[in-house]
């Protein structure tokens, strides 16, 4: 009987110190990131072409925001300031294809102190640039199929007793685009800044079944990691930047920027809530250290936002700062801008400068041929023309009002009527980029707006 007894104390003893445990043991963390997918493509932010069940599920189970942007609308600089928490300037990663300065922060290493194990698989960080980055395990492979095979061996074959912070890229719905799609090219809408042309709506199509391709691997992944990680799971979802369109990836217009964000973790944030908190790509890297129990490093330039998730606020920034300073030569052309709730002030240092892009330079057959129906239309058609010249040439200063406008097709720059908001956001954006210590540096030659002659592809 007395042995019964002991026994049954220690077990509820046991139980008790496991209950604890348990309680205090830190959330697993899953970030899901996908290549070049404009918010509005999604039916969770009014798109209407495609279905994404995986995507609506986890918005379901988590909240969505409607105001979440990038720090740069290309693949390296944005990536740089996930894991950084600093803006491109301040981290050094400024045009696409360069990366972080030694001695910066690094998102990985941060975790790893704080008792995480730590693993990016696919496009994480840009190209080899994740081993630089601290992950306990990497591996590049971002094609979804390889996805499947190495994100899977590795969760059934985890033996790590710390908590997992997995970070997941895929390629999709970044170019090359497949040849075949699901998606009827003929019964789809197009954004209204785009011409419709047979070839424009080819393309779109097979973008737009890459966007399906990646949901249906969220489906997947979700169901692994419920199956292998801890019942309290912070799951992130987003996109580094917009489509691969013009008007798209490598401008600041929202369509490049604005990107979707969904986060759940069941019991912890509110299922199916959606918040106007504005909130930029380098709030991620405090915001997953505020909930991992960490200090936040002093002087970033993101914010945690936490309590946006916790729903105690609704609010977290009242400005939201990008820029663009170029892809190598394919696209010399910088731009830097500010949005407030109601406007949006984009400031295009050089609009002698033409602006270019794999898509017009180089009209492949898997992304971007269309462009030459756009410049062949553009000969007879005065609405073609004034997009295809909207492309390759912007005016210095670019103002909308988001309220009014919110696809922004309506430029107010010069207007008397805004006159005091531009001086006042001008202004803004101004001291904000000495205090980011800024050059605005031109990193190529650029090709100029009156030569077209010279628009070629230039080394990539």
């Amino acid at each position: 009987m007395v042995r019964r007894l002991l026994a049954c104390c220690l077990l509820a003893i046991a139980c008790c110190s496991h209950a604890v445990a348990a309680e205090d043991r830190l959330p697993d963390i899953v970030v899901y990131l996908v290549d070049d997918l404009s918010a509005l493509d999604l039916p969770v932010y009014g798109g209407t072409n495609i279905e994404t069940p995986a995507i609506d599920a986890l918005a379901a189970e988590g909240m969505t925001f409607d105001r979440a942007f990038v720090a740069s609308p290309a693949c390296a600089p944005s990536r740089a300031a996930l894991l950084t928490g600093l803006m491109p300037a301040r981290n050094g990663a400024e045009e696409n294809h360069t990366y972080p300065r030694e001695g910066t922060v690094r998102l990985p290493r941060i975790l790893n102190q704080l008792g995480y194990q730590t693993a990016a698989f696919g496009k994480v960080a840009h190209s080899k640039s994740a081993k630089n980055y601290g992950f306990d395990t990497i591996d590049l492979h971002k094609e979804i199929p390889e996805l499947r095979n190495t994100v899977k061996a590795f969760l059934e074959n985890r033996d790590d007793p710390r908590p997992l912070a997995l970070f997941v890229g895929v390629s999709d719905p970044h170019v090359p685009w497949p040849s075949e799609s699901t998606v009827d090219p003929e019964s789809m809408s197009l954004p209204p800044k785009l011409l419709d042309t047979p070839q424009t709506r080819v393309q779109r199509s097979r973008y737009l079944q890459e966007v399906k391709d990646l949901d249906a691997w969220l489906g997947e992944l979700r169901e692994l990691t419920d199956k292998h990680l801890a019942t309290d799971t912070l799951f992130l979802f987003s996109s580094d930047h917009g489509a691969q369109f013009p008007f798209g990836k490598w401008t600041l217009y929202d369509e490049g920027i604005r990107v979707p964000l969904i986060v759940a973790r069941s019991g912890k944030i509110p299922e199916g809530a959606r918040t106007d908190a504005m909130v930029s790509w380098v709030d991620i890297l405090p915001t997953l250290i505020d909930i991992a129990d960490g200090s936040v490093p002093d002087n970033l330039d993101g914010r945690s936002f936490a309590p946006v998730l916790r729903g105690e606020t609704d609010s977290h920034r009242q400005r939201i700062f990008t820029t663009h300073s170029g892809d190598r030569q394919m696209n010399v052309y910088l731009s830097r801008s500010v949005r407030t709730d109601r406007y949006k002030l984009i400031w295009n240092p050089h609009p002698d400068f033409a602006f270019t892009t794999h898509i017009d330079l180089l009209l492949r057959e898997t992304s971007g041929d269309y462009f030459k129906q756009w410049t062949e239309r553009a000969k007879t058609d005065k609405r073609a023309a004034k997009i295809v010249a909207s492309h390759h040439g912007r005016p210095e200063f670019e103002l909308f009002d988001l309220q009014k406008d919110p696809l922004e097709q309506n430029n107010l720059a010069g207007s008397e009527r805004v006159r005091d908001v531009q001086q006042d956001l001008l202004a803004e954006l101004k001291a904000w980029i000495e205090r980011q210590g800024d050059k605005l540096t031109v990193f190529h030659e650029p090709l100029m707006l009156n030569e077209p002659e010279t628009w070629k592809p230039r080394g990539r």
